[in-house]
Formats: structure tokens, sequence, C-alpha cells
């Protein structure tokens, strides 16, 4: 009986240790230019970074161990991996300023990872402070991926840089983006939801590199718009409100 309680508290950091294990491969397939083999990598490790969550609190073998030991291996597989893809097969092109950018990313994203571990019970359940590090690090390689398959991206290397350091900030930023953990698909219009997925289930079958790119690029322009949106329009609108009020 004991030794069954002790495997059901290693199954989830087994997902954990095959995700930062993925993360460290990736690094070797970027150092070889082998940048695709790299994104997949990245890929497979977001899927056993999810899976590891999800099977602690099923099982409720959460513990201290484990979230500590998803941190380390998050900063390896969504820090370091995309961090030193990103420079192998554009930053390094720009020198001590891709560098830079690539160094920056793995900092922000262990302060991110920090913040959240100390703020993770006190913040809406709904939404993300800052953008997580597994969204930053399969954002940074699938336009990595774009910019590797379409010629027509060529030229844009200092884009791609921009974007990287936009990505590092949006990490250690306020801006508030959403959360699916808490979606109750029991409200949710069945319907819906079945033609939406298959919908997106399709594209990703017929263009997997390109749909995913937009999907997630949609999400992080999506938590900005939102953000700028809450920070300067719905507070004018806000004040304005209150303006009305007190004339009356």
């Amino acid at each position: 009986m004991n030794s069954d309680l002790k495997l059901i508290y290693i199954l989830p950091n087994l997902f954990t240790a095959a995700s930062a294990f993925l993360g460290v491969i990736s690094i070797f397939a970027a150092v070889r230019a082998e940048y695709d083999v790299a994104i997949i990598y990245i890929v497979f490790s977001l899927i056993c970074d999810g899976l590891d969550g999800r099977v602690a609190r099923l099982t409720k073998t959460t513990s201290k161990f484990g979230v500590e030991f998803d941190s380390l291996a998050d900063i390896i597989a969504f820090g370091v991996a995309p961090a030193v893809l990103f420079y192998y097969s554009i930053g390094q092109s720009f020198g001590r300023l891709g560098s830079l950018v690539a160094a920056l990313f793995v900092v922000f994203g262990a302060i991110r990872l920090a913040r959240f571990n100390v703020t993770s019970q006190n913040t809406e359940p709904n939404v993300f402070i800052g953008l997580p590090i597994p969204s930053a690090a399969i954002t940074a390689a699938f336009w990595i991926g774009v910019y590797q398959h379409y010629a027509i991206f060529r030229g844009f290397e200092s884009v791609i840089l921009v974007l990287m350091l936009v990505l590092s900030v949006l990490m250690v930023s306020n801006v508030r983006f959403p959360s699916f953990k808490k979606i109750s698909f029991e409200r949710a219009n069945f319907l819906r939801l079945l033609i939406s997925l298959l919908l997106v289930f399709s594209l990703l079958y017929l263009y997997p590199l390109e749909s995913a790119c937009a999907l997630i690029s949609v999400y992080i322009f999506y938590g900005i718009i939102r953000g700028f949106w809450a920070r300067f329009f719905a507070k004018n609108i806000k004040l304005k409100a209150k303006n009305e009020i007190k004339n009356d």
C-alpha cells in the first residue's frame, strides 16, 4: 500500500522531469541548427508541463517539492531552450545585442516564475498577471519557426529581436492574460464549442505551424489590447461617469 502511494507521488514529477529533459534536448538540437526539431521538443515539453499539474491535482499529490521542481524545469524548457533557439537561429547575427535579448528572456522568465510562486494564492483564478513563461516560450518558438519556413520574412530579423524583447517584458508586466484553467464546460454552449474546436483542429491539421502561431499570437495581442483598454480607455470612461454624476 505504501509503495502504491509513493508511486502516485512520483507520477506527476515524472512529467516534470520529462519536460526538463525535452527542454535540454531542444537546446542540443538548436545548437546543431536543427531548429524544427528544437521547436517540436519545446511543444512536447509544453504538453508534459500541462500534464504534471493536472495529474497532481487529480491524484491529490500536490507538494511543495513538486512546485519547486516544476519551476526549475520551466526555466530550462521555457526559458533557456527558446532563448538558445532564438540566439542560434537569429540572435547571433546581432552580436552582443542578440546575446543580451536572449539572456533577458531567461532572466525575466525566472522573475515571472518566482513572482507566480509567491503571489499565486492571492491572484484571480481566471487571469494570469504577466505572460506565463510557457506561453512566451511557445510564441517565440512558433515565430522563429514561421521565420525559418517562409523566405518572405528574411530581412525581418530585427522584428523578431524586438518581439523577443516584448515577450520578455510582458512576462514581468502587470498585463492580465486569460487563464483557461477555470473554464466551465457545463455552462458553455455545447454545439458552438464543438464547432469551434472542430474548426481549430482542422486548421491545425492542415497548417499546424501557421495555425498554432496565429492562435498564440492572437492570445498575446488580445492581452496587450485588453491591458491598454483597461489602463487608458476604461479608466477615462469611469472618470467621465463620475464627473457626470457629480454635475447632476
